[in-house]
């Protein structure tokens, strides 16, 4: 197991690395000038001198080619020091530090909804297979995963805000409200749109894994026993059903991330999704960059924590790694 995790660490290390590069490289030779703001008669009506332009340039760390800016904004970064915000010359890391909580939350909670759902709909789904049960549990799921969160989102605002006026349509508080009452009213939208798409995936995934342990011969066997239906789904089907949702919650991190992204930005949830569309809009490369190396964390670690509770959990995929490596 030592080597296994010793392993993936590297590989984790090399990821990172190469996406570093692949992104800095993409931002580096996409068309615009991060000094926009500051150079466009259209956006600002002061004009900057070109000492001055040239100054700011050296202190964002805009100067030199591309392999240049790479060394110069790695070398920063291991030591902590994410850079200025081309937009508000701000630190980068503290304004992402300031919204990640915010992502955090609203991914967490719609991950756990997205669980809690998922394990009845899908046990129910694969143990009535083909029954009027299993088809519209699966119909939804369909559903689930092919629908837009961007466009569901705007559905859910329309309903729920626009016409019934039951939740609030955006934000993280009313003007004037800090209570936690208000903050879960204000999250219950954007939970549930952002846990659709998951909900969907492990509903499948639970469903076939709950299919295929129905057809194993223990389970036949338990049955011919006489062993009652939900001993023998809590006995022997639940656990083997339950094992691979680790491994899927580990694959769907990054749809979590993305989707984040997306539906804060539709109910202008205050996180690193709508610092992001910002950054974007306004040409902050330092901050894009940022919350892009963020995001490449978190997924590797998703991943990594989600082998190495697998591994714990089943001990045959631990004997089998341990055999692997050995």
């Amino acid at each position: 197991m030592k080597k296994f995790i010793a392993k993936r660490l590297a590989q984790m290390l090399v990821v990172f690395v190469a996406v570093s590069m692949f992104a800095f490289s993409i931002i580096y030779f996409s068309p615009g000038d991060p000094l926009y703001l500051y150079t466009s008669p259209a956006v600002s009506s002061y004009k900057m001198s070109d000492e001055q332009l040239d100054a700011m340039r050296e202190s964002l760390g805009l100067n030199g080619n591309v392999a240049e800016r790479y060394v110069s904004w790695a070398g920063k970064m291991l030591q902590g020091d994410w850079g200025l915000s081309v937009s508000n010359h701000q630190p980068v890391k503290k304004q992402i530090m300031d919204k990640l909580p915010n992502t955090i939350g609203l991914m967490g909670a719609a991950l756990v909804l997205s669980i809690l759902l998922s394990i009845p709909l899908g046990l129910l789904a694969g143990y009535y297979k083909n029954k009027w049960i299993d088809n519209i549990v699966s119909g939804i799921s369909y559903l689930g995963i092919s629908l837009p969160a961007f466009w569901f989102g705007i559905m859910m605002i329309i309903l729920f805000s626009l016409n019934l006026g039951w939740l609030p349509s955006s934000g993280m508080h009313a003007i004037g409200h800090t209570s936690t009452g208000d903050l879960i009213k204000h999250a219950i939208l954007p939970t549930l749109v952002l846990s659709v798409n998951n909900t969907a995936v492990f509903v499948r995934y639970i469903r076939a894994n709950t299919i295929e342990q129905m057809e194993e011969d223990y389970v036949m066997t338990a049955v011919s026993k006489g062993v009652p239906q939900f001993q023998v789904m809590k006995g022997h089907v639940l656990k083997n059903c339950l094992l691979p949702i680790i491994t899927m919650v580990g694959m769907n991190f990054g749809t979590l991330i993305t989707g984040s992204f997306v539906v804060e930005s539709v109910f202008g949830w205050p996180g690193l999704g709508t610092l992001c569309m910002s950054a974007i809009n306004s040409r902050d490369y330092t901050m894009i960059m940022g919350i892009t190396m963020l995001a490449c964390v978190v997924l590797l670690i998703g991943n990594f924590l989600a082998d190495i509770l697998y591994g714990f959990a089943d001990p045959r995929i631990k004997q089998g790694k341990e055999k692997s490596n050995g």
